[in-house]
């Protein structure tokens, strides 16, 4: 896999502006001879992703290509059990399979949190509370205990496992395959892809959406929760939902097809 490092932007998140740290890692890969699944926004889900997982692993079996599975980011926030998604996702991957995960805004999130960088308000604000019970954190229960911010903020990231944050640091930003393009959010389809920014892959929508009949790319991305998988041109959307549809979508990419799955 060839990477490359660029020096980023500010971050914005949640009306936060954030000094400005290394871009993430833009990674190109080869999937001509290999069957992708590519995943959409899981933020939690477990049980469901561990029921995607069986139906991929179950269609993969008569498929005589290298496989590999694609995740779009976003495994945290809003659901029940982000602590464990991360665990499976450091620990676990289908017998016969590779596993690449990109980084979502959520995860960038939780990261600039337990960094220091990011107020413990604004992480709430987008689901962080359902993250830090899935660790054991009651932080209202906190509030009552601790009346020192600093202090509750020494507590939360104490109970964060070392490895939990290492893996949201290393999670790349940008998969480019050929005529394939991976990412949580868009892009910007005027900007070559060697311009575009972290904050735009992990945040953008309407630039992205309504300009999408200028990509030369197929994209394929989440972020943006919709009934179903949707090919709007040559982007295609992935994020079901997951936290409260319980349906957590893949797309299978294989032999000049698409299939989708979704639990």
């Amino acid at each position: 896999m060839k990477i490359q490092n660029m020096i980023g932007p500010v971050i914005r998140l949640c009306g936060t502006k954030l000094t400005a740290r290394k871009s993430r890692q833009r990674t190109s890969i080869d999937i001509s001879e290999r069957a992708v699944y590519i995943i959409g926004d899981v933020h939690g889900c477990l049980k469901e992703l561990l029921a995607l997982e069986r139906t991929i692993s179950d269609d993969a079996a008569s498929l005589p290509a290298k496989k590999l599975i694609i995740m779009l980011g976003d495994y945290v926030d809003r659901g029940p059990a982000s602590a464990q998604v991360i665990d499976h996702l450091i620990d676990v991957c289908p017998e016969g399979f590779e596993r690449l995960c990109l980084t979502g805004n959520h995860d960038m999130a939780m990261l600039e949190y337990l960094d220091g960088r990011l107020a413990l308000s604004t992480w709430l604000q987008m689901g962080g509370d359902a993250t830090l019970l899935s660790y054991g954190i009651d932080v209202e229960h906190l509030k009552q205990i601790y009346k020192s911010q600093a202090k509750l903020d020494e507590i939360i990231r104490r109970a964060v496992p070392v490895r939990h944050a290492e893996f949201l640091r290393t999670l790349p930003i940008l998969i480019t395959a050929g005529k394939f393009l991976f990412v949580h959010a868009g892009i910007r389809p005027s900007i070559p892809i060697q311009e575009q920014k972290d904050e735009d892959l992990v945040f953008i929508r309407s630039e992205f959406f309504n300009n999408s009949h200028l990509l030369k790319h197929w994209v394929i991305h989440g972020h943006t929760p919709i009934d179903k998988p949707v090919r709007d041109g040559k982007r295609f959307n992935l994020d079901t939902g997951a936290f409260y549809t319980g349906k957590l979508s893949a797309l299978r990419l294989w032999n000049h097809r698409g299939r989708i799955f979704t639990t």
